[in-house]
């Protein structure tokens, strides 16, 4: 009986075999990849273009090859376009920017995932009968064009005295990111068992000793989800800088537009490809680093109806 059950597993491990050797790819997966290997060249190569041309004297980009790597690879354009370029009338390079777009950046982070956090809590666990409707109405703000609400909201900071500060931009990104961000977070905190909820309510847990010590601690793969959007919208942001940020308040973005639109003489393109380069490296270090963290977050239920 052993040697028959022997003959017979060697046998199917044998038809397996011939199977996985005769098992080819399907033309429908070739079409898909030609299709990604596309979209992957449409983004890579006019980075790679702006990443060779950093790094090249003047001389070589004068002649006209952009593909080529440089001869003579040099980093004066990345200090040039760091601490030196001008802006306007100031030449500060774009670490002033830099420096300005952390201090909206972090305001913007607190608000905004401060508040829709807490809001986002109330709609999933509280049972009140407007939610529905409330809820419809922030689906509608979540999808309101920024331009439409654009002078109402310079007069509403004109009227508070904020215009022109960094608190007026930091304030600006806050409020057009809460009805998305509220969305997302009552979508994941609507997982949450009731019966954690009601057996903390037993407990006589307040609303915020619940939040705090029972949510919060459950949130952290949102957290992050929400945190790396923010980063992104707040630090690519160029509209809203423009708009509500004074002299002196102006982000990252603005910084660069003006670099690259008020240059004097000859234009030095390497060192406006350093600059966009700089200004692009923040929000990729953190997407990077916290890349794994945003797929889980996902998966775990953030963006879901």
């Amino acid at each position: 009986m052993s040697t028959q059950a022997t003959t017979a597993a060697t046998a199917a491990a044998g038809v397996r075999s011939k199977a996985r050797k005769k098992k080819r790819i399907s033309g429908s997966s070739i079409t898909i990849m030609v299709f990604l290997t596309m979209c992957a060249a449409f983004v890579s190569v006019p980075l790679y273009v702006v990443i060779v041309t950093s790094f090249k004297t003047m001389d070589q980009i004068a002649l006209g090859d952009v593909f080529a790597l440089p001869t003579t690879w040099t980093i004066e354009p990345w200090i040039t376009a760091w601490s030196e370029v001008c802006a306007g009338m100031t030449c500060e390079g774009v670490s002033h920017g830099f420096w300005t777009s952390m201090k909206i950046l972090f305001p913007s982070l607190i608000l905004s995932i401060g508040v829709s956090s807490v809001t986002g809590y109330a709609l999933a666990l509280w049972k009140i009968r407007w939610a529905g409707t409330f809820l419809f109405v922030l689906f509608l703000c979540a999808f309101v064009p920024f331009q439409i609400i654009m002078i109402p909201l310079v007069v509403l900071n004109s009227s508070i005295g904020l215009f022109g500060s960094i608190w007026a931009v930091a304030i600006v990104h806050s409020i057009l990111a809460m009805p998305l961000l509220t969305l997302i977070f009552r979508n994941f905190y609507k997982d949450v068992p009731e019966e954690i909820v009601n057996a903390a309510i037993m407990d006589c847990g307040s609303f915020w000793r619940i939040f705090i010590e029972i949510i919060l601690p459950m949130s952290a793969n949102i957290m992050i989800v929400v945190l790396i959007l923010m980063i992104t919208t707040v630090w690519n942001d160029y509209l809203i800088g423009l708009t509500f940020g004074g002299v002196g308040t102006q982000p990252m973005t603005v910084i660069l537009a003006n670099t690259v639109i008020t240059s004097f003489g000859a234009v030095k393109y390497n060192v406006d490809m350093a600059a966009a380069l700089l200004t692009a490296i923040p929000p990729l270090v953190v997407y990077f680093a916290l890349g794994k963290f945003f797929v889980q977050g996902i998966t775990a239920g953030a963006i879901k109806g």
